[in-house]
């Protein structure tokens, strides 16, 4: 078992679970503590660290409802995998992924080319029913599903459909064609998510999803990928900075 290692402040108006259940959730962020890693029993900890039963169990509930840990039956308390936190800049989600540890898999739901939805159509400034190329592909970290994507590229960006996107992420495959991505336009919200995305996603009927939508501009300005993409609630948020001017 890893050994874990926290710093508490006795003085401070945190409650002392609530800082145990931060450092935790750090340690399993950072990637000092792994998928499948199991952690000492409650009694174990409460003495390592110091405190009451009642607080050390307060604080791996802290993390059991964000779906970080899990309690098994003769197995004990266990490492499920860190959320996935994105700050809102200008990343794919593969890269965000291997950024936080996590080993992003890729099943293909389609890859093909199609006649321009209107609306695609619109955000790629191309006429309606031209040639655009229709990705869509349900992403997985540590083997369990995280975000079901929906991309459409213009017509000169098809032959990033012949690469191996089960492996790689769109933007790095954009980049090895020489698109050079400047600028996008996103729009972050959440809504409840259809029965489709739910049953993919592994989530029950009528659970929320995080929904992302972007437009992404190369260096002339010009728009080379439409993307809208819905992510587990429980399992990814964003992150933004903030910045006085």
């Amino acid at each position: 078992m890893p050994t874990l290692s926290v710093d508490l402040d006795r003085s401070s108006p945190v409650p002392l679970y609530f800082q145990v259940a931060q450092q935790i959730e750090r340690a399993i962020n950072e990637g000092e503590l792994a998928p499948g890693d199991r952690l000492d029993n409650e009694i174990s900890l409460a003495e390592q660290f110091g405190l009451s039963r009642p607080t050390m169990r307060r604080a791996i509930q802290e993390l059991v409802d964000k779906g970080l840990l899990v309690r098994k039956r003769g197995v004990g308390t266990q490492v499920v995998h860190g959320q996935v936190t994105r700050p809102v800049d200008l990343t794919s989600l593969f890269d965000d992924l291997v950024n936080h540890h996590q080993v992003p898999t890729t099943t293909i739901l389609e890859n093909a080319i199609v006649p321009a939805p209107d609306e695609a159509a619109v955000r790629l400034a191309v006429n309606p029913g031209s040639p655009v190329l229709h990705l869509r592909r349900l992403r997985f970290a540590h083997g369990e599903p995280l975000a079901l994507m929906e991309n459409f590229l213009p017509e000169d960006l098809i032959p990033v459909g012949e690469a191996d996107l089960a492996t790689r992420g769109l933007y790095q495959l954009m980049r090895s064609r020489g698109v050079n991505i400047r600028v996008a336009k996103q729009r972050i919200g959440a809504r409840t998510g259809t029965p489709d995305e739910c049953s993919m996603l592994g989530e029950k009927r009528g659970t929320p999803v995080l929904t992302m939508e972007r437009v992404a501009h190369d260096d002339s300005g010009r728009p080379v990928e439409w993307g809208r993409h819905a992510y587990r609630a429980s399992q990814y948020s964003f992150e933004v900075t903030l910045v006085e001017h």
